[in-house]
């Protein structure tokens, strides 16, 4: 069973910055794609950015020299740190693992359970 806890998130002041983390556990030998998504009220999910196992990056348009995406592999976690936030920020983010290897095999699509992060004054 492979489970993602998220951390961090809160509310900052525009401006501010926040660093979420996100570790993967369970029987995993790898992850081939880590990252972030988030979603705002009345929104559909949306791509925030995500790092491969080899140090590749994607970000969103809306985020990229704002926002970093790290991971540790041996650790199985993924970072976000988010700097200049602003208000269009906000919105419940959720941690991604995609092709992750176990003994039962190469699972898609895991998801966390979600965490808040509010850019208000």
């Amino acid at each position: 069973q492979v489970r993602l806890v998220e951390s961090g998130g809160g509310l900052v002041q525009p401006g501010g910055s926040l660093s979420l983390s996100c570790a993967a556990s369970g029987s995993i030998f790898s992850i081939i794609t880590m990252g972030w998504y988030r979603q705002a009220p009345g929104e559909r999910r949306e791509l925030v950015a995500t790092m491969s196992s080899g140090g590749s990056t994607n970000y969103a348009d809306s985020v990229r020299g704002r926002f970093t995406i790290s991971r540790d592999n041996a650790k199985n976690t993924v970072y976000l740190e988010m700097n200049s936030l602003e208000p269009q920020d906000t919105a419940v983010y959720y941690c991604n693992a995609d092709r992750v290897g176990t003994p039962s095999g190469w699972g898609r699509d895991y998801w966390g359970q979600g965490t808040q992060v509010t850019v208000s004054s």
